[in-house]
């Protein structure tokens, strides 16, 4: 039997689907499993054991569709659910095809009106929802996270300071609002007293250097040193992980580290928290409740719509620290 998964974007999101990737895999006889992301995502999962070929979304969207015909897939399997999948689905309209439930009404009126009907179930959970008819069922394994051999970080590219271990703070996510102010990222470092290595992307390194600037030896800026799966090593070394709801906060959960999360506008409700599986892992969460204009988006946007932050502002780095400190 052919699958065909479909996850376009983003980091989190696709390390999210793979439960569902090793699920066919390993519950359905005979499985070939393909997996269709964007090209700037494939490294994600081109390691990943479970899969067998990894496609990309390409601008020649007719050439793309017919290598993808030529595959002659049982099954598609849309994870990602939006109007570019619906086109290939459509494209590939004698394939069956099963999604998921994004639950996106529920959504807006948890962000528009506060009223949240939301079910208390994990999207990893709602993720093998779409699978459940081929007799797939949660393995508890949780998430899974192959790093290639070549992009394993070697000794020598970790400062002294930082060698015997870390406190791994990644400062980036992909909307500011889902972002700790600046000068709260610096404040967390200041009160952490043990080697920290600050985790992000090339667009996060001018923000890490300014950080990384109270003290340079016991701060390590690793942003846009290093790339994607890089990053993820780094993860996997850390003795925990500060991260804001972001894919590395995920890509942490697949190595079942100690992670303490700090929230801004998004919520726990949205059912995208830390996932462990079956595994006991330490997951401290730190958000503002009770603040009436949260959450304000299922995303994120540049800036606080009303001005004030106070998701983010009112946020304790003490606390914060305190957690973080405990696991050293």
């Amino acid at each position: 039997m052919k699958f065909l998964i479909i996850r376009f974007s983003s980091i989190g999101d696709i390390v999210l689907t793979t439960p569902v990737i090793r699920g066919l895999k390993l519950q359905v006889e005979g499985a070939e499993v393909h997996y269709l992301t964007k090209n700037s995502f494939k490294g994600i999962v081109e390691s990943n054991p479970y899969i067998d070929k990894v496609h990309v979304l390409e601008e020649d969207f007719d050439g793309m569709i017919n290598k993808l015909s030529k595959e002659a897939f049982d099954h598609i399997i849309d994870l990602h659910h939006n109007l570019r999948t619906l086109k290939v689905k459509k494209a590939l309209s004698k394939v069956p095809a099963f999604s998921f439930n994004k639950l996106n009404i529920k959504k807006w009126l948890l962000t528009a009106l506060k009223i949240n009907l939301l079910p208390p179930i994990h999207i990893v959970d709602r993720y093998l929802e779409a699978v459940e008819s081929f007799g797939v069922k949660n393995d508890g394994k949780g998430l899974d996270y192959f790093i290639p051999v070549q992009d394993k970080v070697p000794d020598h590219d970790i400062p002294a300071a930082q060698s015997l271990g870390y406190t791994g703070i990644v400062i980036g996510a992909a909307h500011n609002t889902k972002k700790l102010p600046l000068y709260k990222l610096k404040e967390l470092c200041t009160k952490i007293n043990h080697p920290i290595v600050l985790l992000g992307g090339p667009e996060d390194r001018a923000i890490g250097d300014e950080i990384a600037s109270i003290d340079p030896i016991k701060i390590y800026n690793s942003c846009g040193k290093f790339n994607l799966n890089e990053s993820a090593d780094l993860v996997r070394r850390a003795k925990v992980i500060v991260t804001h709801d972001t894919g590395l906060m995920h890509i942490a959960a697949a190595f079942k580290k100690p992670i303490i999360s700090v929230w801004g506008n998004t919520v726990p409700a949205f059912g995208m928290t830390p996932y462990f599986g079956n595994t006991n892992v330490e997951h401290v969460l730190f958000e503002i409740k009770k603040l009436w204009c949260r959450p304000c988006s299922k995303i994120g946007y540049s800036k606080c719509p009303l001005g004030h932050f106070k998701c983010m502002e009112k946020h304790n780095m003490s606390e914060v620290a305190v957690k973080a400190e405990g696991k050293f």
